[in-house]
């Protein structure tokens, strides 16, 4: 396996580790549903991200696909800016307390279409694929088609694994205690601040290139 092709997949699962571990309105769900029908049963809204973030990041993909390399390194640097915000923001999320302790804090949404529905209307997904992952999709798929396929496996196969992983650590099943969940949250604020710094390294040395 080469060392391109390992560094798209490490990207696009780092970046959905990030994602996963952090509270947000399809962790609520899950947890509201883990505790009123079990963890089985919830086990399949694990993949609800396939079905929200199909549209977004087709119209994503399209229209950045469009633009010129200098301006998709503009959006890189804007995309590193996100990072480093949201890296802080987990950073502040870490401080309040547990992670189920602030799914709970969270409106939560009723069925799994209104789960998606929530997420298709979140400004993150948008932002994510426009800012984020789409640029770095765009990138790996200019020096191979296959690598650009790799960023968007790795990352929905991590987003997958990783909420199901919380299902099982919301039943009680899992192996988790509360402070292990603060340590992933913890580690996604080192994932979010590196990747940022790498995304706004990338992004100005095309500009001043």
């Amino acid at each position: 396996m080469n060392l391109n092709l390992l560094k798209y997949i490490g990207i696009g699962s780092s970046l959905a580790f990030a994602a996963a571990v952090q509270p947000g309105p399809l962790q609520a769900y899950l947890l509201n549903r883990v505790t009123f029908i079990g963890w089985r049963r919830t086990l399949p809204a694990s993949f609800s991200p396939l079905l929200s973030d199909g549209p977004i990041a087709l119209v994503a993909l399209l229209i950045l696909g469009r633009l010129s390399p200098s301006m998709q390194a503009v959006l890189r640097v804007a995309g590193g800016i996100l990072l480093l915000y949201l890296g802080w923001s987990a950073f502040q999320q870490w401080r309040k307390g547990s992670t189920e302790q602030l799914m709970r804090k969270k409106k939560v949404p009723r069925t799994f279409l209104e789960a998606a529905l929530v997420n298709l209307l979140n400004p993150n997904p948008y932002l994510g694929w426009s800012l984020i992952l789409g640029p770095v999709v765009i990138t790996a798929w200019r020096e191979s088609p296959g690598l650009g396929i790799a960023v968007v496996v790795a990352f929905y196969i991590t987003m997958i694994v990783m909420l199901a992983i919380l299902i099982f650590v919301f039943s009680g099943a899992g192996l988790l205690r509360p402070r292990y969940q603060r340590y992933l949250i913890l580690l996604s604020v080192v994932i979010l601040a590196g990747l940022g710094v790498y995304q706004l390294v990338k992004g100005f040395g095309y500009i001043s290139s």
